[in-house]
Protein backbone atom coordinates (compact mmCIF):
# COMPACT_ATOMS: atom_id res chain seq x y z
CA UNK A 1 0.00 0.00 0.00
CA UNK A 2 1.52 3.53 -0.81
CA UNK A 3 2.44 6.02 2.22
CA UNK A 4 -0.19 8.73 1.65
CA UNK A 5 1.14 12.20 0.84
CA UNK A 6 0.92 14.89 3.19
CA UNK A 7 2.50 18.50 2.93
CA UNK A 8 4.60 20.30 4.93
CA UNK A 9 3.20 23.22 6.39
CA UNK A 10 5.92 25.40 4.80
CA UNK A 11 4.61 24.00 1.43
CA UNK A 12 0.59 24.61 1.60
CA UNK A 13 -0.32 27.75 0.01
CA UNK A 14 -3.39 29.79 0.43
CA UNK A 15 -3.95 29.10 -3.74
CA UNK A 16 -4.40 25.24 -3.01
CA UNK A 17 -6.76 25.92 0.26
CA UNK A 18 -8.80 27.89 -1.73
CA UNK A 19 -8.32 25.50 -4.78
CA UNK A 20 -9.43 22.65 -2.69
CA UNK A 21 -12.72 24.15 -0.57
CA UNK A 22 -14.08 25.81 -4.20
CA UNK A 23 -15.75 22.62 -4.48
CA UNK A 24 -19.22 22.52 -2.24
CA UNK A 25 -19.20 18.90 -1.69
CA UNK A 26 -14.85 19.15 -0.24
CA UNK A 27 -16.07 22.76 1.65
CA UNK A 28 -18.93 20.77 3.25
CA UNK A 29 -16.66 17.89 3.87
CA UNK A 30 -13.89 20.11 5.35
CA UNK A 31 -16.46 22.15 7.62
CA UNK A 32 -18.18 18.64 9.09
CA UNK A 33 -14.15 17.77 10.00
CA UNK A 34 -12.90 20.95 11.09
CA UNK A 35 -15.92 20.48 13.68
CA UNK A 36 -15.43 17.40 15.26
CA UNK A 37 -13.44 16.82 18.20
CA UNK A 38 -12.28 13.71 16.77
CA UNK A 39 -11.06 12.04 13.36
CA UNK A 40 -13.77 11.44 10.84
CA UNK A 41 -14.21 8.25 8.77
CA UNK A 42 -14.31 8.52 5.41
CA UNK A 43 -17.57 6.22 5.66
CA UNK A 44 -19.13 8.76 7.53
CA UNK A 45 -19.74 10.64 4.46
CA UNK A 46 -20.95 8.47 2.14
CA UNK A 47 -24.25 11.29 2.21
CA UNK A 48 -22.67 15.15 1.98
CA UNK A 49 -25.37 17.93 1.74
CA UNK A 50 -28.48 15.44 1.70
CA UNK A 51 -27.03 14.11 -1.50
CA UNK A 52 -25.52 10.50 -2.16
CA UNK A 53 -21.52 10.71 -2.81
CA UNK A 54 -20.05 7.28 -4.41
CA UNK A 55 -17.05 5.96 -2.51
CA UNK A 56 -14.50 6.45 -5.46
CA UNK A 57 -16.17 10.28 -5.56
CA UNK A 58 -15.34 10.36 -1.72
CA UNK A 59 -11.51 9.13 -2.54
CA UNK A 60 -11.16 11.84 -4.60
CA UNK A 61 -12.17 14.73 -2.60
CA UNK A 62 -10.31 13.01 0.45
CA UNK A 63 -7.31 12.96 -1.86
CA UNK A 64 -7.90 16.95 -2.69
CA UNK A 65 -8.13 17.80 0.72
CA UNK A 66 -5.27 16.05 1.94
CA UNK A 67 -3.07 16.91 -0.93
CA UNK A 68 -4.15 20.83 0.16
CA UNK A 69 -2.86 20.27 3.82
CA UNK A 70 -6.35 20.88 5.20
CA UNK A 71 -6.11 17.13 6.36
CA UNK A 72 -4.29 14.58 7.71
CA UNK A 73 -5.03 10.84 7.00
CA UNK A 74 -4.45 7.83 8.51
CA UNK A 75 -5.33 4.50 8.05
CA UNK A 76 -6.67 2.43 10.43
CA UNK A 77 -7.22 -1.65 9.30
CA UNK A 78 -9.51 -1.23 6.41
CA UNK A 79 -10.45 2.87 7.48
CA UNK A 80 -9.22 5.92 6.45
CA UNK A 81 -9.42 8.53 9.29
CA UNK A 82 -9.25 12.04 8.84
CA UNK A 83 -8.03 14.65 11.42
CA UNK A 84 -8.20 19.02 10.52
CA UNK A 85 -4.84 20.60 10.45
CA UNK A 86 -6.32 23.58 11.49
CA UNK A 87 -4.21 24.36 14.10
CA UNK A 88 -1.07 24.16 11.65
CA UNK A 89 -3.01 26.23 9.10
CA UNK A 90 -3.82 29.11 11.60
CA UNK A 91 -0.12 29.39 12.90
CA UNK A 92 0.89 29.84 9.27
CA UNK A 93 -2.84 31.99 7.81
CA UNK A 94 -3.77 33.42 10.91
CA UNK A 95 -7.94 33.41 10.21
CA UNK A 96 -8.07 31.72 7.05
CA UNK A 97 -10.05 28.47 8.12
CA UNK A 98 -12.20 30.34 10.10
CA UNK A 99 -13.32 32.74 8.01
CA UNK A 100 -13.87 29.76 5.37
CA UNK A 101 -15.58 27.92 7.61
CA UNK A 102 -17.68 30.86 8.98
CA UNK A 103 -18.92 31.43 5.68
CA UNK A 104 -19.82 28.22 4.60
CA UNK A 105 -22.11 27.75 7.88
CA UNK A 106 -24.01 31.14 6.95
CA UNK A 107 -24.14 30.19 3.20
CA UNK A 108 -25.59 26.66 4.17
CA UNK A 109 -27.99 28.15 6.58
CA UNK A 110 -29.26 30.58 4.12
CA UNK A 111 -31.14 30.01 0.83
CA UNK A 112 -28.84 28.91 -2.10
CA UNK A 113 -27.89 31.81 -4.38
CA UNK A 114 -29.98 31.75 -7.94
CA UNK A 115 -28.64 30.21 -10.88
CA UNK A 116 -28.05 32.71 -13.56
CA UNK A 117 -29.76 33.19 -16.39
CA UNK A 118 -29.17 34.40 -20.17
CA UNK A 119 -30.43 37.98 -19.48
CA UNK A 120 -29.08 38.00 -16.03
CA UNK A 121 -26.43 41.45 -16.17
CA UNK A 122 -27.90 42.66 -19.28
CA UNK A 123 -29.69 46.12 -19.70
CA UNK A 124 -31.22 47.42 -22.12
CA UNK A 125 -29.90 50.60 -23.11
CA UNK A 126 -32.15 53.77 -23.50
CA UNK A 127 -34.44 54.24 -26.75
CA UNK A 128 -33.01 57.23 -28.44
CA UNK A 129 -35.19 59.43 -29.94
CA UNK A 130 -33.84 60.97 -33.14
Amino acid sequence: MRPLFHPSIDDVTVEAILHALSDPVRVAIFARIAGSDCSQSCSNFLTVSEKAVPKSTLSQHFKALREAGLIRGERRGVEMHNSPRCAEIERRFPGLISAIVNAHKVQSAGKPPPLPTAAAGRRKAPRRRG
